[in-house]
């Protein structure tokens, strides 16, 4: 595996620029007492500094989570977390945005504990239509319980891209014209949730969960959506977008691609669009698709001003 320090100057260069680029973009962050609700965990899940803080706890007995009050079609949304230290196999933590029903569409960041002094994995993942299958996981370049870290979904007509600190780590284009499923119907919620997954998390199940090291805990704060709220069939968000929303048609340019290359090419573990013997019959279509190019026709229908 490549180090940073193999390709200092430039690509230090670059991620400062990006970092810089989504510091100017993040919107201010909002009150967990106002923005969201518990929703499971029999007081597991705690609102700490005046809403700034929520933490999730998990033992024996259950894990717990939360969700936005608001639905969205479209956005960019950012949180910061702070994973569970320690020996933290078999459980995970989870910040995804999730639409309702049977044929629910879905973008997911899970994060895959493991023994202490392993790698956490970030298990990403996108549905359509309640078909996922479209798994990449990636190990991260720095300790994510010791601290905050930022992690991002942009969400719009064009493209779904996962950010970690600002850097891209995944790109999902809309590729409707090659006949790839992508979410654009479905308003969608935020949830985070931190439970036990010790039968395929850590290993594919084979370290399971110690539970005399619980309970477990992962914070949060600072989160933010910069979308377009969906209520009763109407969005926040007219069909003349304003200017304080260029997330609506933002994708990466140049820079913003070899970033997305350099961690792909240093981190990522596992690629669905890589593994043929999972898919006997044939990659699925948007593994072959890739330099085609994206769907450019953003339908606007569902915004009403």
């Amino acid at each position: 595996m490549d180090t940073v320090s193999s390709h200092p100057n430039a690509l230090e260069m670059l991620l400062i620029t990006f970092l810089m680029v989504e510091t100017f973009m993040v919107a201010s962050a909002g009150n967990f007492y106002q923005d969201v609700d518990i929703t499971w965990g029999d007081g597991r899940g705690t609102i700490l500094n005046n809403g700034q803080l929520l933490t999730l706890s998990l033992d024996k007995a259950s894990g717990s989570g939360f969700q936005s009050r608001n639905e969205y079609l479209y956005g960019k949304f950012d949180m910061q977390l702070k994973l569970v230290p320690g020996n933290s196999a078999g459980t995970v933590t989870a910040y995804y945005l999730k639409s309702r029903g049977s044929s629910w569409d879905e973008i997911d960041f899970e994060f895959l504990g493991n023994l202490s002094g392993d790698p956490y994995i970030v298990h990403t993942n996108v549905y359509t239509g309640g078909k996922g299958d479209r798994e990449q996981q990636f190990y991260l370049w720095f300790d994510p319980t010791a601290g905050f870290h930022t992690n991002s979904i942009l969400w719009n007509p064009g493209h779904i891209i996962f950010y970690v600190d600002g850097r891209p780590i995944r790109e999902f284009k809309n590729l409707e014209s090659a006949g790839v499923p992508y979410p654009k119907n479905q308003s969608m919620r935020m949830y985070s949730s931190l439970w036990n997954a010790d039968d395929w998390a850590t290993r594919g199940g084979l370290v399971k969960t110690d539970w005399s090291q619980a309970p477990f805990r992962a914070s949060f704060r600072k989160f933010s959506a910069n979308a377009c709220v969906w209520s009763n069939g109407v969005s926040s968000c007219s069909s003349n977008l304003s200017s304080n929303n260029t997330w609506f048609s933002q994708e990466l340019d140049s820079s913003g691609q070899k970033v997305l290359k350099w961690v792909q090419k240093n981190y990522m573990v596992y690629n669905y669009c890589k593994d043929a013997k999972r898919f006997p019959q044939g990659l699925p279509v948007e593994c072959t698709v890739t330099n085609r190019k994206q769907n450019k026709h953003f339908p606007q229908d569902n915004f009403v001003v």
